[in-house]
């Protein structure tokens, strides 16, 4: 899942600024383009904090540079696209603490939603569970041969 930047050692033509984007992977091998309003020196490999649907969420640099103006081209994505959320900071030692922390928290909510999944007989399975590093919300990655009914 790495993508060598092999335009890292270019320099830009002059007056031309780098571009403001980043692709940050997160666990397994989903990966979201974020703005760098802030100018960050960011690297492949750097890990950062970035905006997540609720606070926030940590996760790593996967293509910086005009490599990820390419990436965001093959992606068919608009540039000035205003949902695309910002890089907030390269992470804290507390911000990738509590990133590991939830990490740690989701082997065992994968369990607990196994048992509740099986015991309401609902036909499914449940592959993961992604929680955000502030703990603020979770993702439940799941299979199933029809509709689930969550009602209950």
């Amino acid at each position: 899942m790495n993508v060598f930047d092999w335009l890292a050692n270019m320099e830009l033509p002059t007056g031309q600024k780098p571009f403001d984007m980043l692709e940050v992977r997160f666990k397994n091998s989903r990966k979201e383009f974020f703005r760098n309003r802030n100018n960050l020196q960011l690297l492949q490999g750097n890990i950062v904090s970035v905006e997540g649907a609720t606070g926030f969420d940590v996760g790593v640099v996967s293509v910086a540079g005009e490599v990820a103006r390419l990436q965001l081209k093959k992606k068919k994505m608009q540039e000035n696209d205003p949902s695309i959320k910002n890089i907030l900071r390269k992470s804290s030692t507390g911000d990738i603490e509590r990133w590991k922390e939830a990490q740690e928290l989701e082997k065992k909510i994968i369990v607990r939603a196994r048992i509740l999944a099986s015991s309401m007989k609902l036909d499914m399975k449940i592959n993961d569970v992604e929680i955000q590093a502030d703990k603020s919300q979770a993702s439940f990655y799941y299979t199933a041969p029809g509709r689930v009914d969550f009602r209950e």
